[in-house]
């Protein structure tokens, strides 16, 4: 899979723009705050109709401007796929080979997109909910019924909380609609907890062979999906169905007190050990960085394997945050491979180390300054 070309027209800080790309490595290059973030946003929204930097739309199309246009033609092994999408103060409207998508499940998948920014290197470190939002966001571009179930999870999380803050200040004493509305979750619920499950497994498979390579064989990498639910290796989905249900039966009496649902996916998290150690609490800066590279490199034979297809890769100024060892296996792992964009403010630490010539775009305030082919 590969991006052949981005027009993008009051987006950000661009009127207009058009880029083709020709080579495998495409590198947005130019000083801070001139723009080059906001092109890899644009094929990161193009991708996945959101972005990867705020939940407000409006933030992504240009100031006094009604709407703004991202647009691209997708390349596959056997196929050519034209995708556009449209952001309004009123929402946003996706295009499949010129047809309007109405389902949220029929455009993502299209272009499958890794994107790997400093932040990304807390992925280890930072909160559940960013661990949360990662295996939504990827396991989304491969599942298109995860999709689905998940955003019916949180649409019946919201009416279920709510309830339960009616039920405790005496606006509602119907018993029977929390059942119901306790069911819906079980339902949508385990779904989501199965698929996040066997994602993990996968992703622990691929992410240690990586991390043993950066490491020398010294470390060895363990992925754990820590859930609210018992058990952390269900047999299959009525499993997870069933012990869900025993669970919110046991915590119902507390949840009444602190009108909130107290067990699901909303409250899971991810642990990652090294030598069976806890690399959040226990492991070095150096091995908290390894960890995240892996897992992130992990990504790109998954998505592979899943779809038959490479994903496109989106390096946002990784380079300069990664020591020499982990920039040059980075490198290796993509060169000739994924088709990668990456943006840098210079190429010391980047071009010298390439073995494929790049594909360079200078930026400047939002606009192409020239490009050396």
């Amino acid at each position: 899979m590969r991006l052949n070309n981005l027009h993008i027209k009051n987006f950000r800080n661009y009127d207009e723009l058009s880029l083709d790309f020709h080579k495998n490595v495409v590198i947005f290059m130019g000083e801070n705050a001139q723009g080059k973030t906001n092109l890899l946003e644009s094929i990161y929204a193009l991708a996945l109709t959101r972005s990867h930097r705020t939940n407000n739309e409006q933030e992504l199309i240009q100031w006094e401007k009604e709407q703004a246009f991202i647009k691209g033609n997708v390349q596959k092994e056997y196929t050519k796929v034209p995708l556009e999408l449209f952001l309004t103060k009123k929402g946003r409207k996706t295009k499949v080979n010129h047809m309007e998508q109405k389902k949220l499940s029929s455009y993502i998948g299209q272009l499958n997109v890794i994107l790997f920014a400093p932040e990304d290197l807390s992925l280890v470190k930072g909160s559940p909910q960013g661990r949360r939002k990662f295996l939504d966001m990827e396991i989304g571009q491969i599942d298109p019924v995860y999709l689905y179930e998940s955003a019916q999870y949180q649409k019946i999380l919201k009416q279920r909380n709510q309830y339960l803050k009616q039920l405790a200040e005496h606006k509602q004493t119907d018993e029977l609609y929390l059942d119901i509305l306790s069911e819906q979750l079980i339902d949508h619920g385990s779904k989501v907890l199965f698929a996040r499950q066997q994602f993990v497994k996968q992703l622990e498979y691929w992410a240690n062979q990586l991390h043993q390579k950066i490491s020398q064989s010294k470390e060895h990498l363990t992925i754990i999906y820590r859930s609210s639910i018992p058990g952390d290796h269900w047999a299959d989905e009525q499993t997870v169905k069933e012990t869900y249900a025993q669970e919110i039966e046991q915590v119902k009496g507390k949840e009444r007190l602190r009108q909130v649902t107290l067990a699901g996916p909303h409250r899971d998290d991810m642990s990652f050990l090294v030598n069976e150690k806890d690399v959040q609490t226990f492991g070095s800066q150096g091995q908290q960085r390894t960890t995240a590279l892996s897992v992130k490199l992990a990504e790109i034979d998954l998505i592979k394997e899943e779809t038959g297809e490479y994903p496109v890769l989106l390096l946002d100024d990784v380079m300069s945050e990664l020591d020499d060892s982990r920039q040059l296996h980075l490198l290796e792992t993509i060169e000739g491979k994924i088709q990668t964009f990456l943006t840098t403010t210079t190429l010391k630490q980047v071009k010298d180390k390439m073995s494929v010539e790049p594909e360079i775009f200078y930026i400047r305030q939002g606009q192409l300054e020239g490009e050396d082919v």
